[in-house]
């Protein structure tokens, strides 16, 4: 049987291969023509070294008689009906996906024959490598994006069964998208893997079952079988903990620059604020009310004055005061909060609403400071909502953490996504009257209290800042 070949990549030369080694007892099969476009193509190549027929053209096999079967290897259906179209009708033809189904069956033969001892060993092995000794999350994924197989560690972090994950795709079970990741800041390592032939290492986002994000460092490893790229064993390790330290060590780099540039600003513009402000006064004493100056000198006095405030917090800014910490009780500063912008709130027509816990621990902390933050918030989540909103005060406490947590919420107009992570930076306002310094000097007093600062957001749904603090485990609670 003379066979021709259209598509001279690896399928065609290992095709060959298989012919040259393989035994046939009634047919007698071998190549003797290859078409392709390349040159340098792996089958056409080995074609060329045999001395066989070679083309650029398929079409050539057409006009010969000395060919009894086609082989279509290149994947195209549309060069596969093309040949039905033009061979001859003594002439077989075969396609890609039929060629590949017996060498399916014949690597399942193939498989079949192992001694069942050696494949039990091998799967024991299997698992012990899988689950024992890699401790990061393993997946090994097909060419068509089907996880094959997954370790314990990965589905107790996703919440799922080893049925449920095996069979779908990787895409869906981990990033739960309904196609391959794609593009410069989300590229898929399987894709340039099976391109290249090579691992490929990327970071990704993930979400756990509660659909948090955690950061992944993705590292993927060619399965190669017959000279051919089949899958991939996917390597994944959770990095978000470093990378939630590099982000901290940033932030804090970044405010102790920004403190140090604020503090020679504030002292140098603090001066020559004070000279316009004195001099417009004294200017005002010195000529009637009803005099057109007069309301342009109140301008002036106005605007320093806005100048000075802005000034003195980028010195509250700068200075970050060491807390002077004593035993507190959070709710008592929560209440005591409330009663000082009470009527603010009330002028806008806001309720505020406190849902305070009974059982909180006492805390150290700089009662001052503490307020100033809550302050800071409040104020922010008044200027938000409209009118007829609320803004609601929640405690509780959390003994598995040993911290206190203190809500804000407001019914407001909610935090965009694209800027929700830039709130705390210094000088990062959306007021046109705003400095920017409010949730930078609040975080900066969190911070230095051991605790944390988290927003969550949706437009047109309102906010809510969350500060935590640490409580001493020695502390008692507050009666």
């Amino acid at each position: 049987m003379n066979i021709a070949v259209v598509g001279g990549g690896k399928r065609c030369k290992r095709l060959m291969e298989v012919i040259e080694r393989h035994r046939f007892k009634e047919i007698h099969p071998r190549v003797i023509a290859v078409a392709d476009l390349k040159d340098d193509a792996p089958g056409l190549k080995k074609a060329k070294k045999q001395g066989l027929l070679v083309f650029t053209d398929y079409n050539e096999y057409f006009s010969r008689d000395d060919i009894d079967l086609i082989i279509e290897l290149t994947g195209s259906m549309d060069i596969y009906n093309d040949i039905l179209s033009k061979k001859s009708p003594n002439v077989r033809a075969i396609s890609t996906r039929t060629a590949q189904l017996f060498w399916e069956i014949s690597r399942v033969s193939t498989r079949q024959k192992k001694c069942s001892q050696e494949l039990q060993e091998t799967r024991a092995m299997y698992h012990t490598v899988l689950n024992e000794l890699i401790h990061e999350d393993v997946m090994v994924i097909a060419y068509d994006y089907r996880i094959v197989e997954v370790n314990d560690s990965i589905l107790q972090k996703l919440g799922r069964t080893r049925e449920e994950v095996i069979g779908r795709h990787c895409y869906e079970i981990t990033h739960r998208r309904d196609m391959p990741c794609s593009g410069e800041h989300h590229p898929c390592p399987l894709i340039e893997t099976m391109k290249t032939e090579k691992p490929s290492q990327t970071t990704h986002i993930h979400h756990d079952r509660d659909n948090r994000e955690i950061y992944y460092s993705i590292s993927t490893y060619p399965l190669i079988e017959d000279g051919d790229v089949i899958g991939a064993i996917e390597i994944s390790r959770d990095i978000t903990k470093d990378i939630n330290i590099q982000k901290v060590m940033m932030q804090q780099e970044k405010l102790a620059s920004i403190g140090r540039l604020s503090a020679g600003v504030a002292h140098e513009i603090n001066n020559p604020l004070t000279t316009i402000l004195t001099t417009a006064m004294l200017i005002q004493e010195d000529i009637d009310q009803d005099d057109p100056m007069y309301t342009e000198l109140e301008t002036i006095s106005n605007e320093a004055l806005r100048c000075r405030k802005i000034v003195s917090s980028l010195l509250d800014f700068a200075r970050q005061k060491k807390p002077k910490k004593e035993n507190n009780e959070i709710n008592q500063i929560v209440k005591d909060t409330i009663v000082l912008i009470n009527k603010q709130a009330a002028f806008r027509d806001i309720t505020l609403e406190q849902e305070l816990a009974g059982d909180l621990p006492v805390v150290l902390a700089d009662k001052g400071q503490i307020q100033q933050a809550l302050i800071n918030l409040v104020l922010n989540a008044i200027e938000a909502t409209g009118s007829g909103g609320k803004v609601s005060f929640t405690t509780r406490y959390i003994p598995k953490d040993k911290r206190i947590e203190i809500a804000i919420s407001d019914s407001g107009s909610g935090i965009p996504v694209d800027i929700i992570d830039k709130v705390v930076d210094p000088f990062f306002t959306t007021k046109e009257d705003g400095n920017g310094l409010g949730l930078a000097i609040t975080h900066g007093i969190i911070e230095q209290h051991g605790g944390s600062l988290d927003v969550t957001s949706e437009v047109g749904q309102g906010s809510c800042f969350t500060i935590r603090l640490p409580v001493d485990s020695g502390e008692q609670n507050a009666d």
